[in-house]
């Protein structure tokens, strides 16, 4: 009796060590590749999971992460059998480049990545996180050697959206989903930046230059065009002011030849209005000096005047 409770009691504590040797939590966002005498059993999903014992077991996956060490980031490998379903980032060292001007450029980039596939990611590649890195320098050095390096601060998206394409067709395979790839800083020799620096400077100094004499341009344009509008405008005044005053000399003479009636010479009468029009500039002569000289033919001028006002006054009596 005794030896069948040894028995009993023995064959429990293996069936309990048995059951808790085959129970696995997998925590959340995690996942368990398993086993069985070799191949692929199944994945295991969060939760509480039961295994066969010395039958079923994980398979490891290796990880390869950066660890700063003495001031540098030493890549270390680990062995591990969860898989980190979580949204994961790679941040890789700076890697020198050469563009398509052969100037040689350090360039550090950040890849965002996420496991969809636990079986493909344990399978079907042998240390996933390393190729997924090498994928992506690779592709980045592609990338980086078509542009110029001018062309290259301008077109970080463009690079990051044709890296993001070329590991998505790689991660398919893998089982893996690339989220976005960043490229955090691209660091250039101290020549080259210096002579980009006198190049910016001496494009912005053309481009004052350049603005300057658009400005002076345009100003001597509008000046021109306000001469031409002023000149324009005074001729058009001096024009109405002509046809006003031969307009007025016209009716003042047949005003005259009205009053004379028959007995007025039209040229006569013009000769009046010219005599006229000297007497009137006579005060603004006598400014220019104490003599004054008057044209021959102001005597005759002013004669026609005194005969056209005598036979006015004649007429008027």
């Amino acid at each position: 009796m005794d030896i069948m409770l040894i028995i009993a009691l023995v064959f429990t504590v293996l069936v309990l060590a048995l059951v808790i040797k085959g129970l696995m939590i997998v925590q959340q966002s995690e996942a368990v590749v398993i086993e069985r005498l070799g191949s692929y059993q199944k994945t295991l999903s969060p939760g509480i999971n039961w295994i066969i014992p010395f039958v079923d077991k994980p398979r490891s996956i290796k990880v390869r992460r950066y660890q700063a060490i003495d001031g540098e980031n030493v890549a270390i490998v680990q062995e591990e059998t969860r898989i980190d379903r979580r949204e994961t980032v790679l941040d890789f060292p700076g890697q020198s480049v050469i563009t398509a001007d052969n100037v040689s450029v350090t360039v550090n980039g950040a890849l965002y990545f996420q496991v969809i596939d636990p079986e493909r990611a344990v399978y079907q590649t042998e240390n996933l996180i390393q190729a997924i890195e090498i994928l992506a320098k690779t592709s980045l050095r592609s990338e980086v050697g078509k542009m110029e390096l001018d062309k290259l601060f301008e077109s970080r998206q463009e690079i990051n959206d044709k890296l993001q394409l070329v590991m998505d067709e790689a991660g398919n395979k893998w089982g893996v989903k690339v989220t976005r790839v960043e490229i955090q800083d691209i660091l250039i020799p101290a020549e080259v930046e210096d002579a980009m620096r006198k190049q910016m400077a001496a494009e912005r100094e053309r481009r004052a230059l350049v603005l300057q004499a658009n400005g002076e341009r345009e100003a001597a344009i509008a000046r021109a065009e306000g001469e031409k509008r002023s000149n324009i405008l005074v001729a058009e005044g001096e024009k109405e002011a002509a046809i006003l005053m031969a307009e007025g000399q016209r009716q003042a003479i047949d005003q005259v030849l009205a009053a004379g009636s028959d007995r007025l010479d039209p040229q006569m009468v013009v000769g009046y209005l010219l005599g006229l029009e000297y007497l009137k500039t006579l005060p603004e002569i006598g400014k220019e000096g104490d003599r004054i000289f008057l044209p021959y033919e102001a005597s005759s001028v002013l004669g026609a005047v005194g005969s056209i006002e005598a036979l006015l006054k004649g007429k008027a009596q």
